[in-house]
């Protein structure tokens, strides 16, 4: 995949949507009684890099306050959602060191490698900094991943949503009305291709977590070294 078509393909046609009012609030973000959880295998950016997408965030939020806006804690790429989330998902269900023993095993032979986040783009839902790795490992991992689990007996739900094949981080998320959308796209179009700099990955983390990876409800699991 070209990640950069793909990625300026994704803006294109979700700020038209957006334009036209076709876009998707969610319900459920600020919802007590939402008990979807799953588990996932993550990477977390530098610190750094989450600095200079709260930045960002800061210039959104001047037009649009009302919307849903991640804290550095829960900025995040999603390596693979092993189990995706859905109601009533209890970690004691499953064995979670055989889960341990195939991401160990599908990262054996990968190195360290780096990410840049660059631009950002868009979906019908939510804001995205785009996300470019140096090299194939992220994909070899994840191509790892599902021929390991598919070989298991492991309860899992890998790709059941979509093939994920992207490095994008969502750091926004509609949860109401947008109150200007004039604001709203200058701000986009302003940090569309904006550096947020570049970080290495030498670990992933296999989490427990709800549908927006709040901290507060996250808890790790384990974390494996590349």
């Amino acid at each position: 995949m070209n990640l950069k078509e793909h990625y300026n393909y994704l803006f294109i046609s979700s700020v038209e949507n957006i334009k036209n009012d076709q876009y998707t609030i969610d319900q459920l973000i600020d919802s007590y009684s939402d008990n979807r959880f799953g588990i996932t295998l993550l990477i977390r950016p530098s610190l750094e890099v989450k600095n200079k997408i709260q930045d960002f965030l800061n210039e959104l939020k001047k037009s649009n306050p009302n919307q849903y806006y991640y804290p550095n804690s829960d900025i995040h790429i999603t390596v693979l959602s092993v189990i995706s989330c859905y109601e009533g998902f209890d970690l004691k269900t499953i064995l979670v060191p055989d889960y341990c023993e195939i991401i160990q095993k599908s990262i054996a032979d990968v190195d360290p490698f780096e990410i840049h986040f660059k631009g950002i783009t868009a979906s019908n839902s939510a804001i995205m900094v785009q996300g470019f790795p140096d090299n194939h490992a992220l994909e070899q991992i994840r191509n790892n991943l599902r021929v390991n689990f598919q070989n298991s007996n492991l309860q899992k739900s890998i790709d059941k949503r979509y093939v994920l094949q992207t490095a994008h981080s969502t750091v926004m998320r509609f949860k109401d009305k947008i109150l200007d959308k004039e604001n709203l796209f200058e701000s986009l179009e302003k940090f569309r291709a904006f550096d947020f700099g570049k970080f290495k990955v030498e670990e992933i983390e296999l989490v427990y977590n709800d549908w927006y990876q709040r901290n507060h409800l996250v808890q790790k699991i384990s974390s494996f070294k590349l």
